[in-house]
């Protein structure tokens, strides 16, 4: 897995008035976790460029002040209309110990659903992985090929050496779909068929013996004056 490298700067003064004057600064607020200590610090906003705008995971090369550590991005906080950074947590890490990271997904194929007109749908852009910081891959490629009509792949389904996967087996990575406009065709299709055949029903020629409605209610007529005499 590739690695940036984010320099950072200590922050003396904590709280909401302090870490709005950083962004106003063109800064990241931004805390380091593990090793027993929590480290607030900041960093410019360009730095992130590479690290959060991606479809990879990196490991992040620290330097605070001329502390240096290794480190994930663990969380990302962005602003609910500007979308800027907001906020950014990292976790210390070291080579003995796992890590949980969400390692992104890259669907790879022609699904065979896809070329008998279906749509590939993607369920999911990333997973959830446990492993060592060596095994960690900066993404985890899922081939589509077999997909077919109404089939989905899980991540039970998915198979990588060394990686452990936490998100639900049973979970949907990527299936394939009838497209709506085909969806559409086939429920016109069968509220159609029930019309069609009571139609049908009612245009049908009467059976042998069976007097029409209209001939039947002459033939009660008769009888209705006889009774009157």
């Amino acid at each position: 897995m590739k690695t940036i490298e984010i320099i950072g700067y200590k922050r003396a003064n904590l709280g909401k008035s302090d870490s709005q004057k950083v962004r106003d600064y063109g800064h990241v607020p931004c805390v380091l976790y593990g090793g027993g200590q929590q480290v607030h610090f900041h960093s410019p906003v360009i730095l992130f460029r590479d690290l959060v705008y991606t479809n990879e995971a990196h490991f992040v090369h620290l330097n605070i002040e001329g502390e240096e550590c290794q480190a994930i991005m663990q969380e990302v906080q962005f602003h609910p209309v500007s979308e800027i950074i907001l906020h950014v947590d990292f976790l210390r890490i070291s080579e003995e110990r796992k890590i949980k990271m969400q390692i992104p997904i890259r669907l790879t194929g022609q699904p065979k659903g896809v070329e008998k007109g279906g749509l590939l749908v993607r369920k999911r852009a990333a997973l959830k992985v446990l492993a060592f910081p060596k095994d960690m891959p900066d993404h985890i490629d899922i081939n589509c090929t077999d997909l077919d009509f109404h089939h989905a792949i899980k991540v039970g389904d998915v198979k990588v050496q060394n990686l452990e996967f936490l998100d639900p087996k049973q979970a949907a990575i990527a299936s394939v779909e009838v497209p709506r406009a085909a969806k559409l065709v086939e429920e016109v299709a069968a509220a159609a068929t029930p019309a069609e055949g009571a139609a049908s029903a009612a245009g049908a020629t009467p059976a042998a013996g069976a007097a029409p409605a209209a001939d039947a209610k002459k033939a009660e007529a008769p009888k209705k004056d006889e009774k009157k005499k």
